[in-house]
């Protein structure tokens, strides 16, 4: 979490940097009262024009797009596969096993925060219970990382599902003034206003759009990647717990 919010504070300063610069192509405010059918349109089609057009719906969907910029940052270097099976580390506790350093092993898992160890631990807690107690535990703990790692990374999924949303609510309220606009002017109102504020209204829309997108798209990314990277730390784990079979299934 404390690297997501450094990462998300950094979006915000370079967002606020941009800001404080004049925009290329923006017209100066005495052309802009020269023309007022032109006020509020992003200027020269510039990029943050474009997003200022959105008003403080857009600011709204802008901020989400940076959250999940941050979360696709924190999620790509938490989520590897050197993260959950850090390497060497299922060596080190096989040798352990092996050499009948059960006690040495479990401390090890114990002091070690991935997902390997976590499972390998819940695993060896039951060793005086049985194979089929040693089994199930560590499926058990296995379902549980896979669970915590999935809820990690539905807040991509939510935020692709309300940005557009979002957008579709800006674009509703736009919709809504320019026609209320075109009410107060009895009817007379100028074709080039109206289409004014109808393209200022689907801005929001298109934001929306193009935040919820790539949300979705990462979000089916990242959990593709934790269920392939789960199924081979439990695959992993199976195998370093095979000597603590051997030797129950001797005592039988």
């Amino acid at each position: 979490m404390l690297r997501l919010a450094i990462l998300l504070l950094c979006c915000v300063i370079a967002i606020s940097l941009v800001y404080a610069q004049p925009i290329p192509g923006e017209v100066a405010p005495a052309a802009v009262q020269a023309e007022p059918a032109n006020q509020g349109m992003p200027q020269g089609m510039t990029l943050w024009g474009f997003l200022r057009a959105g008003g403080i719906i857009g600011y709204i969907i802008m901020l989400l797009s940076l959250i999940a910029v941050a979360l696709m940052i924190e999620y790509a270097l938490s989520i590897r596969r050197k993260t959950l099976m850090p390497p060497g580390f299922a060596d080190d506790v096989l040798k352990l096993l092996t050499q009948n350093q059960a006690a040495t092993a479990l401390q090890k898992c114990q002091n070690d925060p991935s997902s390997l160890a976590q499972i390998l631990h819940a695993g060896m807690t039951q060793y005086e219970f049985g194979w089929e107690s040693v089994e199930k535990s560590a499926e058990e703990a296995a379902a549980e990382q896979a669970s915590r790692l999935y809820r990690k990374v539905e807040y991509l999924n939510v935020i692709g599902n309300i940005a557009p949303m979002i957008g579709l609510l800006g674009t509703v309220v736009g919709m809504v003034i320019a026609f209320q606009d075109m009410a107060e002017s009895g009817g007379h109102a100028r074709p080039t206003e109206l289409a004014e504020g109808i393209y200022l209204a689907l801005i929001t829309t298109i934001q929306g759009l193009l935040v919820a997108i790539p949300c979705l798209a990462a979000y089916s990314l990242f959990a593709n990647r934790i269920a392939t990277l789960i199924s081979e730390t439990t695959f992993v784990a199976e195998q370093v717990l095979q000597p603590i079979k051997r030797n129950l299934l001797r005592k039988r």
